[in-house]
C-alpha cells in the first residue's frame, strides 16, 4: 500500500467515522520490518501543529519537525500489536502492545485528526504488566 493510501485512509476514517478505514491506516502505520512507513512518511501524515505527549515521563514533542528527529534516531522501535481501535470523527483511540524483546509495554493512544486525516495531537499512556492480587481471583478470568 502506497503511503498515499494511509492519508486516504486517514481521512476517510475521519469524514465517515469509519473504522475500519482507521483500523487499516493503523495496521499499516505501525506494520514494522519492510512494510514500515518512514519516518518521512509519517511526518507528511502529521499537521504542522502536531504535538505528542507522553504524561508519565512528563515529555511533549512539539512540532511535526522534532517527531521525525525523534524517530529518526530512535535505537530500536519495538513490535507493535494493536489490539483495538475505537473511535468516530477525529477523536480516536488505540489499545496496543510495544514489546522491545526483554520488556512489553501496554500502551493507549488518543489520536486527535483534523478533517484532512493528519495528526494534531497524540497523547500515549504506558504500563507495564504486573501479577493480579489473589485476593479478587474469584471474579476475574485471565486474558
Amino acid at each position: 500500500m502506497a503511503e498515499s493510501e494511509v492519508q486516504q485512509l486517514l481521512r476517510r476514517a475521519v469524514r465517515n467515522s469509519d473504522s475500519a478505514a482507521m483500523r487499516e491506516a493503523i495496521d499499516r502505520l505501525f506494520a514494522g520490518g519492510k512494510d514500515a512507513l518512514s519516518a518521512e512518511a509519517e511526518y507528511q501524515l502529521r499537521h504542522e501543529d502536531y504535538v505528542m505527549e507522553m504524561p508519565q515521563s512528563g515529555e511533549r514533542i512539539r512540532g511535526r519537525e522534532a517527531m521525525r528527529s525523534m524517530q529518526e534516531a530512535y535505537p530500536t522501535p519495538p513490535a507493535i500489536t494493536i489490539r483495538r481501535v475505537a473511535g468516530s470523527g477525529s477523536l480516536w483511540v488505540l489499545e496496543g502492545v510495544n514489546d522491545y524483546g526483554d520488556d512489553v509495554w501496554h500502551v493507549i493512544l488518543v489520536l486527535e485528526l483534523d478533517h484532512e486525516g493528519r495528526f494534531v495531537r497524540d497523547t500515549r499512556y504506558y504500563s507495564q504488566p504486573f501479577d493480579p492480587p489473589a485476593w479478587r481471583a474469584q471474579w476475574v478470568e485471565p486474558i
